[in-house]
């Protein structure tokens, strides 16, 4: 994905001309960045006092909707586990692609009605995009559980022979069943003592059946043996055993219990699929979350609208007067462009301008906590995805 400045300038003699300016000074003879103009409508203004307070509010705003649209991409990306390639394609907001959502930008005047005040407008989006917040907890948290006891489960039937599940590698006909006096035992013996459990097994204790001994099934260090003996003899055997460096598993055939096992894991299986993922452009997609994105992803691109109109305002003075413009800075020129729209608009700000050409000579002195320009300036970040 990609990064784009929003910047504003005031009108020269005309906002078309503040535009002309900025686009001869980054794209004329230099390809620096690719702009769009970035409409925003004409808000109320209200008393400056209102404007100052808001301009903290908002900075908080913005960088809490950032977080919960970065939750929001992380957790699809996690439900969709396999198919993370296809998260960043379904990544929209209101239908499209997020680039064309941005360079396109129109103010949703049905969501936030601009004859509200700016704080009323900021409070519309700070509590829809907080209940998104809550909705992706809630629903992140009951997937994590059903993840949870999957893979516990995924465990059992996985680990070596000494700890998983043996519902899926034992049959009815590997045991006696039913009988008065005999069982069947299940143990695990290490591959490098095959021939000694073969010569030894029958005399391991009294009362084992000869010859009852059949290998059911192996993984890489050991193998699963059968054997069958007297129930009476069942604790001298498990001590002897022991003795010899074999275990002996705590196992007993019900197939009721084993098939409730299985059931158990299909059921889970299904739900993580159902519960959170639905058909959605031949993809497999969480539905509300792709809603949920979109919803927030349009509230935080207000939110950067309403902080350029602010700080336009609080910087340039009244009436509001001035062009708001959107650059997709051309990744190698960065630090160029930089520059040269310091030298446009350092009249603007003489002190600004001062801080930025002495941090440029300046080797690791880093502002971007409070990066500050003779301009109005705030960076939308579209890599939402940390990808591991």
């Amino acid at each position: 994905m990609t990064e784009f400045w929003l910047i504003s300038a005031p009108g020269e003699k005309t906002c078309q001309q503040t535009w002309d300016q900025m686009m001869v000074a980054t794209t004329r003879n230099n390809n620096l960045s690719t702009n769009n103009k970035f409409n925003i409508p004409d808000l109320k203004v209200g008393t400056l006092d209102v404007l100052v307070g808001l301009s903290d509010d908002l900075a908080k705003l913005d960088s809490f909707i950032e977080g919960v649209v970065k939750k929001v991409s992380q957790y699809m990306a996690d439900v969709l586990e396999d198919s993370r390639d296809k998260v960043q394609e379904n990544l929209l907001a209101n239908g499209v692609d997020l680039v064309t959502y941005i360079t396109r930008f129109q103010w949703d005047m049905a969501k936030y009605p601009i004859k509200q005040s700016l704080k009323n407008i900021s409070d519309i989006i700070s509590k829809q995009v907080s209940q998104i917040d809550n909705d992706l907890k809630a629903r992140a948290s009951a997937y994590n559980n059903l993840k949870g006891n999957l893979q516990n489960l995924e465990r059992k039937n996985a680990g070596s022979l000494l700890t998983r599940s043996l519902a899926d590698i034992v049959k009815k006909e590997d045991f006696v069943i039913d009988s008065e006096y005999l069982i069947t035992m299940l143990v695990v013996v290490p591959k490098t003592s095959y021939a000694d459990w073969q010569k030894t097994y029958e005399t391991l204790s009294e009362m084992v059946v000869p010859r009852s001994t059949n290998l059911l099934f192996e993984d890489h260090d050991s193998g699963l043996f059968s054997v069958t003996l007297f129930r009476k003899a069942i604790d001298d055997f498990r001590h002897k055993a022991r003795e010899n460096k074999y275990t002996v598993r705590d196992f007993q055939y019900n197939e009721q219990e084993m098939n409730a096992d299985k059931e158990e894991m299909t059921r889970l299986s299904t739900d993580k699929k159902k519960q959170f993922v639905s058909h959605m452009t031949g993809n497999m997609m969480p539905d509300q979350g792709i809603l949920n994105f979109s919803e927030a992803f349009i509230a935080w691109i207000h939110i950067k609208a309403l902080r350029v109109f602010v700080e336009s305002v609080l910087r340039y003075g009244l009436p509001v007067n001035f062009q708001a413009m959107l650059l997709q800075p051309n990744k190698k020129n960065m630090k160029k462009l930089r520059e040269v729209l310091n030298d446009l608009y350092k009249h603007l700000d003489s002190s600004a301008a001062a801080v930025i050409d002495s941090a440029m000579d300046i080797p690791g002195l880093n502002l971007s906590q409070q990066e500050y320009y003779p301009y109005v300036y705030y960076k939308i970040d579209c890599n939402l995805l940390d990808f591991k």
